[in-house]
């Protein structure tokens, strides 16, 4: 088992900063992908960004390319998205996902799932 829990959610004003950590536990984290996703109300997940815990491989959504940046520290267990220049659309609830040998945009090949931590941009 993988324990996922992620943390640094909060209310931004439009063209602020946050940066979201995900701490991992429980098993060795070598192949995985390491993924963020959102959801914002009423809408589908959609898939954010990912990186190859091993390689440190990125690929991100087109949506937040430019804006969002996605890093591990191998050391620490851990994984963030640091987000700049939020705008109201990413408004969601954020979650770190796992995947053994997957880091796609597909939902469904990962495997273990935080709790998720809500971002609100609003003036």
């Amino acid at each position: 088992q993988l324990q996922l829990v992620e943390s640094g959610g909060g209310l931004v004003q439009p063209g602020g900063s946050l940066r979201l950590s995900c701490a991992s536990s429980g098993r060795t984290r070598s192949g995985y992908g390491m993924a963020w996703f959102r959801r914002a109300p009423g809408a589908e997940r959609e898939f954010v960004a990912s990186i190859h815990w091993s390689d440190g491989g990125t690929y991100y959504a087109d949506s937040v390319k430019g804006r969002f940046t996605v890093s591990r520290d191998n050391a620490e267990n851990m994984v963030y998205l640091q987000m700049n220049s939020l705008q109201p659309e990413d408004t969601a609830t954020y979650y770190c996902a796992a995947a053994l040998y997957y880091r796609g945009t597909v939902s469904g090949q990962y495997n273990y799932w935080g709790q998720g931590t809500q971002v609100t941009v609003s003036s």
